[in-house]
Formats: structure tokens, sequence, C-alpha cells
């Protein structure tokens, strides 16, 4: 999606119309709290530990694995990067090429409740209750496709994402978007398309992102938040006034040389790999 293409906005919002909406307290119809997930709500990366459910059902192979793995440690360690989130997202969609869409969703419900529900930030998680209580839409806003942030939206009883659209076609995916990455500008994009369809006033609305490239959909509305920020967006948060919010442990806030959580992350990944070549090395010479 490309920011200011009126088409593709529409596209985007029009992917999440039917996404269950939280009820609504009347005199608040008009707020809404708009959350990033990846090291927002959640810690790391959602569509790294989706793609080891993946290839736990034989979608891929090990060097697949390994590869999102080196990428997941890089982007704890050292943020989003713009190259990095295209590789990922080329090697994603040629994978998923012809793979069906129910097949996913049901694996992405069984990743939820095996890691992704004991990786949510309590403090975060206060927070978005604290908007339900108050009655606001609370929308969650990911470059990770759209099916896996309504899931983790749906569990969390938010009303809906907005997400990357992977383009399908009777049940199965092509290898194709349906417009752009929903990253950096398109988030805010999106957000201003959304909020223009349900009537929102972004003045009076709320976001929440730990990476600078959040800055867009932060400055879109009268009440930004920096959740985890990297160090880019601490710097900026300092400079304009913004709230920051650290829900890491003291360990997990350091930035600097190599972040030991990352390095176990990936030797756990690894080691995914080593025993899954060894069962299939004990086959064969048990089958021979």
């Amino acid at each position: 999606m490309h920011a200011g293409d009126g088409s593709d906005e529409r596209a985007v919002v029009a992917a999440t119309a039917e996404t269950p909406r939280a009820a609504l307290v009347p005199d608040d119809t008009r707020v809404a709290a708009f959350f990033d997930v990846d090291n927002t709500i959640i810690r790391g990366a959602s569509s790294f530990h989706l793609a080891v459910g993946l290839y736990r059902r034989g979608f891929f192979r090990n060097f697949d694995l390994v590869r999102f793995a080196v990428q997941q440690a890089r982007y704890r360690v050292f943020g989003e990067d713009r190259e990095q989130i295209d590789e990922l997202r080329t090697r994603a969609l040629d994978i998923m090429r012809g793979r069906s869409v129910a097949e996913v969703t049901a694996i992405a419900e069984d990743v939820y409740d095996e890691v992704l529900s004991l990786r949510i930030y309590p403090g975060t998680r206060a927070l978005l209750d604290a908007h339900l209580a108050e009655g606001h839409a609370v929308w969650l806003v990911t470059a990770t496709p759209v099916e896996i942030g309504e899931l983790i939206a749906r569990r969390l009883g938010a009303s809906g994402a907005l997400g990357t659209v992977a383009e399908h076609e009777n049940g199965f995916y092509t290898g194709r978007l349906v417009g752009d990455l929903l990253h950096g500008e398109a988030k805010a994009s999106a957000v201003r398309a959304l909020a223009l369809r349900e009537g929102y006033d972004l003045r009076a609305c709320h976001a929440y992102g730990d990476s600078t490239n959040d800055v867009p959909i932060l400055s879109t509305v009268g009440h930004p938040c920096a959740i985890n920020p990297d160090g880019r967006l601490r710097r900026h948060a300092a400079e304009v006034g913004w709230p920051v919010r650290e829900f890491r442990s003291r360990r997990r806030q350091a930035r600097r040389g190599v972040n030991a959580a990352s390095l176990a992350g990936l030797a756990w990944a690894v080691a995914v790999v080593v025993r899954a070549v060894s069962r299939s090395i004990r086959r064969r010479v048990g089958a021979g």
C-alpha cells in the first residue's frame, strides 16, 4: 500500500469490514485506540512464531526456519528494517502460494494458544482493556497478515485489525498482496481511512507503537504513546513530548551488544531444525 493512494486505503479498510466490533458507549463512539502488535502487544515478531508452527507442519524447509530465526534475532536486537521486512515478505508469499487459507488460520489458532498468548505484555494488555472499559473502539494495526491480526484482536476482545492483505482465490493464497505491506506511512493512511469510515475523531484517539516506523501512526492521533520503544523512537518521543511506557524487563530493555534473549530464540529455532533432521535421518536408517 502506498500512502496517499485512496484506492489502496479503501482496499485495506474493506478487508476489515466484517471484523467483529466491541460494544461502544454512546458518548464515546468517536474515540478509538490503535495498537501496533509486534513488540507492543506481543514480545518479538508474531509472524516468526507462526512460521515455526507452519514449519512443524511441513510448510517449508529447514533452511527457511533458520532464515526466519536469524531475521527474528536481528529484529529483537536492532528493531525493524524495511529491507529486511521486504525480504521476509517476498519469501513468505512464495511459501504460502497455493496453501489453504482455512488451514493456515487453524494453525494460527494453535500458535496463539501455544505461544503468542504467553508472550503478551501484561502492561499493554491492561491498557487495551482500559480502553475497552471506557467504551473505546480498539484496533490492532500491523504489518502482519490481516488474518493473524484479526485472530489476536478477537482473542483480546478488540474491535478488529488492519493488516497486510495476502490475496487469495477460491480459498487458496496466490502468493501476491492486495496493495502493499501495511507498514510505516501506510499504517497512518489506513487509520485515517478507517476513521473516516467509522466517524472517529482522530484528535481524541490514542495510538501505541514501539518503532520509529510507527511515528506516522502516532503522529496521526491526539494521544500518542511509545511502548517499549526502540532507540530512535525513544529519542523522537523525548523531542516531541510523547509519553513512554516500558513493559519489558530491565534485561530486555538493553539494546546494545548481543541480546541474550534473541540468541536464545535463535538457538531454539536451530535446535528445532536439528532435531527434525536427526529424526529424519533415524527414520531413513531404520527403514534401510
